[in-house]
């Protein structure tokens, strides 16, 4: 297994001048398709995730960018809360059950993330684990937040995604990482078009909800 990913680390093609791994095209790849499944409130969302995580585990890694590559690590244990979850959380008409956060869930949301940038990005500058403490730390705490809520069912996720890819893609292309960068340029796309699913179907089971409980 070690000498395939380091295969697929190694080698890969050149995209507008610049060399792409397989480790990262794949595992890029495979996060859009996270995306698509997500939307449509897949299981499958889950395993492909878990394969994501570990090929850009390697692709960070080797990119010297501790914050990204530690998060991954963190994805993996959420993903699998995620899919334990869903698979608790399932409503025989609608799927997994989906809502918006009440506007205490909202604020905690926003406070975790700014407390946890600003530590953790202390952390990384003092290890030297990353040569962008600030930007990775962002991505890492947006991460683990957008995964946590993602399990939850919070509508609220998704923008969370929005201001990751905000920040990351300038980060990406900064690290010669450009097609992760592109990657992030239609996730935010997707995240769109999710953000807008889920605002749907938030609506959907609440009026569900309310027809039940009469």
């Amino acid at each position: 297994m070690e000498d395939a990913v380091h295969v697929l680390l190694e080698h890969g093609f050149s995209l507008l001048g610049q060399k792409v791994s397989w480790a990262e095209f794949i595992g890029q790849v495979g996060a859009l398709v996270v995306v698509f499944f997500a939307q449509r409130r897949s299981i499958i969302t889950w395993p492909v995730q878990l394969a994501s995580v570990a090929l850009l585990f390697v692709v960070y890694t080797s990119a010297q960018l501790g914050g990204l590559a530690s998060r991954q690590v963190v994805i993996a244990a959420i993903t699998v809360y995620g899919w334990w979850a869903w698979t608790r959380r399932r409503d025989p008409a609608f799927g997994v059950v989906v809502r918006k956060g009440t506007p205490r869930e909202r604020l905690a949301v926003a406070a975790a993330f700014v407390v946890g940038t600003v530590a953790f990005a202390l952390v990384l500058d003092a290890l030297d684990a990353s040569w962008a403490p600030w930007p990775d730390a962002a991505i890492f705490i947006g991460t683990v937040l957008a995964f946590a809520l993602q399990g939850l069912g919070l509508v609220e996720f998704w923008l969370v995604w929005l201001v990751v890819d905000a920040i990351g893609v300038p980060l990406q292309i900064q690290s010669g990482l450009w097609f992760s960068a592109l990657v992030y340029g239609v996730f935010a796309v997707l995240v769109v078009r999710g953000w807008i699913d889920w605002n749907r179907e938030a609506k959907r089971s609440a009026v569900a909800a309310a027809a039940t409980a009469r």
